[in-house]
C-alpha cells in the first residue's frame, strides 16, 4: 500500500500555461508520489505555452499532455502549499495554508532563449520546496 503524499502543492499562475505547468513538471519529476501536484490559472489559456513545452522537453520532462486548468477554490482547500507567480490577489486564502509567491518573468509570447533561464530559475525554487517539505516531515 503506497504512503500518502507527504503534502500537496498547488502551483498558480494567471494562464496556468507556463511557469505553473513548468513548476508542476519539475515538482512531479523530482519527487514522484512523495508530493502531491496540482497546477491552476486564474485566467487559463487555450494550451500549455509550446516553448515552456519546449524548454521542459530539453530537461527531459515532458509536459505536452497538461492543460490550462481553472483556479478553484477547492484546489486550494485541499492544498498544504499554495505557490503563485503573478496571479496577484485572486488567489484565495485560508488559514492552515503556506502562501509563497514566487517574483518570476512571464515566459508568455517569448521564444526559448528567454524561457530557459525561467526554466532553471523555477527548477531551483522547487528543489528548494521539496528540500523544505522534507524537513519539515522530519521535524514532524
Amino acid at each position: 500500500m503506497p504512503a500518502a503524499p507527504l503534502a500537496s502543492v498547488l502551483f498558480v499562475c494567471v494562464h496556468n500555461a507556463g511557469r505553473s505547468q513548468m513548476a508542476a513538471g519539475f515538482l512531479a519529476h523530482l519527487a514522484g508520489d512523495r508530493i502531491e501536484v496540482r497546477s491552476a490559472g486564474s485566467l487559463p489559456a487555450d494550451q500549455v505555452n509550446p516553448a515552456a513545452v519546449e524548454a521542459m522537453a530539453e530537461a527531459g520532462i515532458d509536459i505536452t499532455d497538461q492543460r490550462p486548468k481553472v483556479l478553484t477554490t477547492e484546489a486550494v482547500q485541499t492544498s498544504d502549499y499554495v505557490i503563485t507567480m503573478g496571479c496577484g490577489d485572486t488567489c484565495p486564502v485560508f488559514p492552515g495554508k503556506t502562501y509563497l509567491d514566487w517574483a518570476l518573468e512571464d515566459p508568455a509570447g517569448q521564444g526559448i532563449e528567454a524561457v530557459r533561464p525561467i526554466r532553471d530559475e523555477i527548477r531551483t525554487r522547487v528543489e528548494i520546496l521539496i528540500a523544505e517539505i522534507d524537513a519539515g516531515q522530519q521535524d514532524a
